[in-house]
């Protein structure tokens, strides 16, 4: 039997939004993926528990306009830690012309508002090879 695939879920900083990143908790568990779900944490905190739990990736939330600053931070802490294996993607409300900029921080992929939750299973898939 094929171990699952384990993906960590994170609001990002102070965020008090929680629906979006639970809706992605329970789709992905529901897909058949172990899911940890952290609820607001901040970058160090977020990669420290990754690294513990042998996270493959890290869903980001955020709707509170910290997605330049705290997604990149994330990136760059596992690449510290020696774990750029560990892929990162973040939701919410961020403006399209930021895109360009969060995949060139590292982020692998980014889900505005309103993404198909199927797009979200598909990039997870692709990531963990299956």
């Amino acid at each position: 039997m094929a171990a699952k695939k384990k993906i960590l879920v994170a609001k990002l900083g102070l965020d008090i939004h929680w629906r979006g990143a639970v809706m992605v908790s329970r789709f992905l568990r529901d897909a058949g993926m172990e899911v940890v779900y952290l609820g607001n944490s901040f970058p160090e905190e977020i990669v420290d528990a990754a690294l513990q739990e042998g996270a493959a990736v890290i869903g980001l939330s955020t709707l509170c306009g910290n997605h330049l600053t705290l997604g990149p931070k994330v990136v760059q802490l596992l690449k510290e830690k020696g774990a750029s294996d560990v892929a990162v993607f973040i939701g919410g409300t961020i403006p399209p012309e930021d895109i360009p900029r969060l995949k060139a921080a590292g982020l692998t992929e980014v889900f505005p508002p309103e993404s198909p939750l199927d797009q979200i299973l598909a990039c997870v898939n692709g990531i963990c090879g299956g």
